[in-house]
């Protein structure tokens, strides 16, 4: 089944399903996969032809569900009921990939020239928080957290823009790449590690400065606290040293700035982060998920 040909939508249903069997550019579509020819068993004096199979490699099978999916985010014809699959089939693409760099190349090789760099991105975004945060072993306790549905994706979109513009001209795509990385839009509930709290993940003490009297676990406080924050360390002419006084880690500057920078390529590319969802090691936590 093709994906996309011209501007023809592949469902959402279909990405869950492996996506396609081809990976196609709006120019040029490219089968992939490999074929082997097999014959069914019939009585002597009977003659079938050959049948043919495809068979995917797990690299072409990611390319496939990266293009398909990458395609359909980006698209305004696509429902909006649509995006939440779509997301979670790129998340898991994504996450794939990442544990396996000896397929960068054949992947990149099938990706359509258009996708070649956000895939890039993407994908050495994930590899850099995989290096700051190693993988805990299967086994290990989970966090005590709490497990919700994020706000909407417009209403966040809204806040960003809000709390950028209040700030004095903070890039609204950092503070969603920011939302993003620390609690997946708002979805974890709970404290970090370090005790930083709410959905912008700020230490208390911190908060005191530039929460203004707001509720941590507000989301519309804490994006405008987050913006300035980012705005008082260097925001918006040098983002990196804001965001590397927000965690002081190259490797989180380099994944929440190579998000923001899809985001601020094309607006649509939040819709797919939105649906991303949270993992803790290897093991995913669904919206609903309390522990402890």
């Amino acid at each position: 089944m093709p994906c996309f040909t011209g501007a023809t939508r592949c469902l959402a249903a279909a990405v869950l399903a492996c996506l396609a069997l081809t990976a196609c550019s709006d120019d040029d579509p490219v089968a992939i996969g490999r074929s082997s020819t097999t014959t069914t068993a019939v009585a002597p004096s009977t003659t079938v032809a050959p049948t043919t199979t495809t068979t995917l490699t797990p690299q072409a099978t990611l390319a496939s569900t990266l293009t398909a999916a990458e395609t359909a985010i980006r698209s305004p014809a696509t429902p909006a009921s649509e995006l939440l699959a779509l997301g979670q089939a790129q998340q898991q693409a994504y996450r794939t990939l990442v544990d396996h760099p000896e397929w960068d190349a054949e992947v990149l090789a099938l990706v359509p020239e258009r996708f070649k760099a956000t895939v890039q991105a993407n994908v050495s975004a994930g590899r850099e928080l995989r290096a700051l945060t190693p993988v805990p072993p299967p086994d290990a306790p989970l966090p005590k957290w709490r497990i919700v549905a994020p706000d909407p994706a417009d209403q966040l979109v809204a806040l960003y823009k809000a709390a950028g513009a209040a700030a004095g001209g903070v890039g609204w795509e950092y503070l969603a790449a920011i939302h993003l990385v620390e609690t997946r839009m708002g979805r974890i509930k709970g404290d970090s590690s370090a005790g930083a709290q709410g959905p912008m993940q700020f230490i208390p003490t911190t908060w005191d400065i530039y929460g203004r009297g707001g509720d941590i676990t507000s989301s519309r406080d804490s994006i405008h606290a987050a913006a300035r924050y980012l705005r008082a360390t260097g925001a918006p002419s040098d983002m990196a040293r804001a965001l590397r006084a927000y965690n002081n880690s190259a490797r989180y500057v380099r994944a929440v700035t190579a998000y923001a920078q899809q985001i601020e390529a094309d607006e649509r590319a939040y819709l797919g982060y939105h649906a991303w969802q949270v993992y803790y090691g290897t093991r995913l936590l669904p919206e609903g998920t309390v522990v402890g």
